[in-house]
């Protein structure tokens, strides 16, 4: 394409836009979008025919092989019966789980890793998922080399030891099995699932913790079953895994500026630093040739607009941290290339997942009981919030060395700051806050009790006047459906 513009028109007629090298593009398209595209004037000479065979030897199993959905199972069994619930010596840090089941029933597998998994524990979560797109599949592969080192070599190596005991780690080694199983990018039912997430500001414009819907009806199978998972979890750092370049691609993905536009977030320092905690150990994505991406790291939007991509959604809906990474400029390198891939990517899997440690940490309880409490943590001058596991009331903010000054808050009480909290570059630094319960108005219309009518009176101005101060209930300058719910706690 000849700029920017083309990409954005390309996106904006629906072609599906996989990677951009200075004044290329690659698209994945059907004949007749083949026969348009040639039509519009643009150069489609290097066009390939996509080959749908195999990716895996029928039966090959261990590492170094591609896998098949059916041995790629076999496997994670394997590994969760010797580290699980197996009855044997090996320490129990391993639990397989199913997510839910893609279009064709096929089980969206899940592997946890951690040293006590029955326990909540205050410690950040951790995550890796592969295969969004089933012709994408070295990030399975290195996702079975990652749990192998986790689980062969803890206990022995004393750097693994600590991450398994100090992170909550999932992996979700295949997100897109029919994908995988049919050599094709898109789910069965034809839709890319990177595509396929709420997008801002249309699909969602708030956050979880604010009460916005979650939004996942109509969506396909595969992309419900890893939005409800991580609705129910509390993810602080996330990657998902691709191929068709060497990259490591931040946030924002999306905030309708454009191809070609960098979109920085309120954390783009953070991004930068977290991205290349991945690429710097990777010598060919470091040096790899892609413009504007010094260190092998770019911004989504700089490189090339999508919309409805997870990792927009996981940072600005769930406030976990998300990247997405593409593994190799060839989307299904020689299966002997796998070792020397794994050579690569091991320390940057490491590195990146020891990052969920860094900035600041801590529990928020109830000043009078001592409950966890489901919070809101924000960073003054930064309007990216992060929240607490309500499990355990335990928070992960992710930040980069220096003195930050804190607002907590959760519905029912009162906000508190800590000031001057200095973050190092060593491991988080501990801030344990507990809230007082406050006393809210919530008798709006001042006849002496809260009911009916001042429910009503709040939905108004939820609806018609959202800077009516007097229905401002918690008084944190804004309405929200938290001053609502206070409402309705109070009723009678």
């Amino acid at each position: 394409p000849d700029g920017a513009a083309d990409l954005d028109r390309l996106n904006a007629q629906g072609y599906n836009i996989t990677s951009v090298d200075a004044n290329s593009a690659s698209l994945v398209v059907t004949a007749e979008e083949l026969l348009w595209l040639a039509a519009d004037g643009y150069d489609v000479s290097g066009a390939e025919k996509h080959a749908r065979k195999p990716i895996a030897t029928p039966g090959a199993k261990g590492l170094g092989v591609y896998h098949s959905y059916t041995t790629l199972t076999s496997e994670l069994q394997a590994y969760a019966a010797a580290y699980g619930s197996g009855q044997n010596s090996n320490a129990k840090i391993c639990k397989l789980v199913s997510l839910g089941k893609s279009t064709q029933d096929r089980d969206i597998w899940a592997v946890k890793i951690t040293d006590k998994l029955s326990k909540e524990e205050n410690e950040p979560e951790f995550r890796y998922i592969a295969t969004m797109h089933g012709d994408e599949p070295v990030g399975t592969e290195m996702c079975l080399y990652f749990i192998d080192i986790l689980l062969t070599e803890y206990g022995s190596d004393s750097r693994i030891t600590d991450l398994v005991n100090n992170t909550e780690i999932w992996i979700v080694p295949l997100m897109n099995p029919d994908g995988l199983e049919a050599v094709e990018r898109f789910n069965h039912n034809g839709i890319d699932l990177n595509r396929d997430f709420p997008d801002w500001p249309s699909g969602f414009s708030g956050t979880i913790f604010d009460g916005a819907p979650l939004n996942d009806n109509g969506r396909e199978a595969e992309t419900r079953v890893i939005m409800q998972w991580s609705a129910e979890q509390s993810f602080v750092l996330s990657a998902n895994f691709h191929g068709g370049a060497r990259i490591v691609n931040y946030p924002f993905d999306d905030d309708n500026k454009g191809s070609g536009v960098e979109a920085p977030s309120p954390d783009d320092a953070l991004w930068q630093d977290l991205s290349l905690r991945y690429s710097t150990p990777n010598s060919p994505m470091f040096n790899n040739p892609v413009p504007d991406s010094p260190g092998g790291v770019i911004n989504g939007s700089l490189w090339y607009e999508i919309t409805g991509g997870m990792q927009d959604w996981n940072y600005r809906y769930l406030g976990c941290n998300d990247v997405t990474i593409e593994l190799d400029a060839t989307k299904i390198p020689n299966e002997n290339q796998l070792d020397d891939l794994w050579d690569d990517n091991r320390e940057s899997m490491l590195a990146y997942a020891e990052a969920s440690h860094i900035g600041v940490k801590g529990i928020v309880k109830d000043k009078n009981t001592g409950d966890p409490l489901y919070a809101r943590i924000e960073v003054i001058g930064n309007n990216q919030p992060v929240f607490t596991d309500p499990g355990k009331g335990d928070y992960h903010r992710l930040l980069l060395p220096g003195t930050y000054n804190l607002k907590i808050s959760a519905p029912g009480y009162k906000n508190k700051r800590v000031r001057d909290v200095a973050v190092t570059d060593s491991e988080a630094t501990t801030v344990n806050v507990k809230l007082k319960p406050a006393v809210f108005k919530t008798d709006l219309n001042g006849d002496g009790k809260t009911n009916s009518i001042d429910i009503q009176r709040m939905v108004t101005a939820l609806l018609n006047t959202p800077d009516e101060k007097s229905c401002d209930v918690d008084s944190d300058g804004k309405l929200t459906v938290s001053d609502l719910q206070l409402i309705v706690t109070n009723v009678g």
